[in-house]
This record gives C-alpha cells, structure tokens and sequence, in this order.
C-alpha cells in the first residue's frame, strides 16, 4: 500500500549533527536591553498532527517540559485530518488542555482540503468529489481556527519574526487534473518580498512556515512524490533565495529527523547569494515516513512523534530535533547568522 492510499484508507483520522544528552534543562532567559524580548529566544515547531490527537498532547507536555518559556510554537500544516469544522474543534479541546505558549503560528496544510472526499464523516465518496462542499467553505473554517483571514500571516516568537505561508487555492476546484498543488496569488508573494525586505534592513534572521516542502531541499524531496507540490516553486525560490538569515520549515513528507538531510542550505542561482539560504524539516507528530530505496517511501511503523526546538541568539540559530515519544534529542545543528541580531546597529 502506497503513501497516499495508505491515507485515504485511514481518512486521516489516525491520520552533520552532535547528538544531545537524553535529557535537557530549561536555560534561564533574561531581559534584553534593546530589540527581542530575549538575548536568546527560543521556540518550538511541530507539524502534521492530523487526528492524532494523543501524540499532539504528549508533544505539548514535553516541550512545555524542556522548553517551559517558550516564546512561541508554530505549527506547519495539516492541522486536522480533513478540514471539518468538527476536528478543528477537537484538536482546539486538546490543545487547550495542554500547557502552550501564548503565541501560536498556525499554517494551513493539504489536509484542510480533504472534506470534498466524504459523503458525510462516515463515508468516502471520492468519486463524486467534491460532493457539495465549496472551496471557499474550507478556507472559512480555517480562517475560524486560525483567527484570521488570509492564509499568510506574520506574528512575532519573542522578538523574532515568524511568517506563514499558504495555497489561496485548493488546485483541484480550478483543474481536475490537479490534486493539493500549492498556489500563491501575486499578492501573497509581494507581501512576502516586503516582509522579508524589512526584516533583512533591520538585520533579522526570519523564521518562514510553510506546510508543503519546496523541490531539492531536505529529506524526501528529491524523491518524485514531491518534486512538484508548488505551481510556481521558481518564483518562491527566487524571492526566499536573496537572503542568508531567512529560515524555511517545511512538513508534509513525515519524514525521519534522524535522517541527514534534515537541515540543508538551498542556493537559489540568480539571486546573488551564493551561500543560500536554511530549510528545515519539521517531520510529523502523525506517522512517520522515510526512503524505501526505490525511489518512494514506506512507513516507519511504531511509535513516531517528531519536531523541533529552535535558539536564536545575537550571532547563531541553533536548531535541534525532538523525539516526544522517548522524550530525547536527536541531533542539533547550530547555523551562524550573518548579521548580529538583537543589538542596536
């Protein structure tokens, strides 16, 4: 059983690194004299939670436990398992619950587009898609969770900018040959070539979500299954390409933290920076996935509930990969930033 049809079938519902000690104490934070909140913030992202609504509550309770000042937590997409009002509802239960930071980023993933594929809850009727269910409804119930209105969106961890980004269009109402193909209007992209201007005048590193993973960058996407998720990857790449501090994490895939391709640098040629620019994978609370040698993927079975703690500091961001189920680190990375963030200029 393949990738996807091993989600259709479940509907969704269930639907270079030193390796870190087992353990990790909470770092005291201190006021900044100017700028972020902290000389070092630090914040979480996780993604794909997809129904699995148990993993998600143990992945709040570990990172409220390692990181319990936490500026902030983002989330990459694929919030529910399929986009009914009903599941926004019960992961919101869930995660008030759980001790969380106040501020949250939510990004908006394929998942929340999956409602047109039921008949009602209980039934699949794919092949009289999209029996009855508007494109517009879909967006109007995340808009509801989400509180807001557009699908991009900036907030602030602790002094550090944060960006979501998001498909304005569910691509199959606008070409049957199209299934969760990203599309971003020309007004989505300039927002983000000013947002990301600004923040690179004022010398900050940004922190870029997005849900679906850009072509030949971390884990999985030199794999075929995701070489065209984007109808305009080229121009996206072309704008986030420009600058060296920007910071792009990327869900979907599922794929393991454990592998080395987890942090990479993309150089976009044209832009005129040739030392590129940080993608990350956020992996998955739901399932995870990796490599099946043959130029797919195969499940990795058993327990699996990823994500990662990021560390920004005036000079470096350090990123390090979490495992919520054994409660330890997997592996960090710690990136210099090009300009010394947090301190008058």
């Amino acid at each position: 059983m393949d990738r996807r049809a091993f989600m259709v079938t479940a509907g969704g519902a269930a639907a270079g690194a030193a390796m870190l000690p087992g353990q990790a104490e909470a770092q005291p934070q201190t006021q900044a004299k100017w700028g972020p909140q902290w000389p070092v913030v630090r914040f979480n992202i996780i993604s794909d939670i997809q129904g699995d609504l148990t993993d998600f509550g143990k992945a709040l309770d570990d990172l409220n436990a390692v990181n319990p000042g936490s500026a902030g937590l983002g989330i990459a997409g694929d919030l529910t398992p399929r986009g009914y009002d009903f599941e926004y509802g019960q992961l919101r239960e869930t995660f008030d619950k759980h001790p969380h930071p106040r501020q949250v980023a939510w990004a908006i993933g394929n998942h929340e587009f999956y409602v047109p594929k039921w008949r009602d809850p209980d039934t699949l009727a794919q092949e009289t898609w999209p029996n009855g269910t508007t494109e517009d409804s879909l967006f109007r119930s995340f808009y509801r969770f989400a509180g807001r209105n557009t699908v991009y969106n900036e907030t602030s961890f602790g002094g550090v900018p944060v960006l979501c980004l998001g498909t304005e269009r569910y691509a199959k109402y606008h070409d049957p040959k199209l299934w969760d193909e990203v599309w971003m209007s020309d007004r989505q992209f300039t927002w983000l070539e000013q947002r990301l201007r600004y923040w690179s005048l004022r010398r900050s590193p940004v922190m870029v979500l997005t849900h679906h993973p850009l072509p030949n960058t971390v884990s999985g996407t030199h794999n075929k299954l995701y070489r065209s998720d984007y109808l305009q990857p080229d121009r996206l790449l072309s704008i986030l390409g420009r600058y060296k501090d920007v910071f792009l994490f990327s869900g979907h895939t599922h794929w393991d933290l454990n592998l080395s391709d987890w942090v990479v640098r993309r150089v976009v040629p044209g832009t005129g920076n040739l030392e590129g620019f940080t993608v990350v994978n956020t992996a998955a609370v739901q399932t995870g996935w990796t490599d099946d040698g043959k130029g797919g993927e195969v499940s990795l079975g058993g327990a699996f509930n990823q994500g990662l703690q990021v560390e920004v500091s005036p000079g470096s961001v350090v990123i390090k990969a979490r495992d919520f189920t054994t409660k330890t680190w997997l592996k960090q990375i710690t990136v210099p930033l090009h300009d010394s963030w947090g301190f008058p200029h």
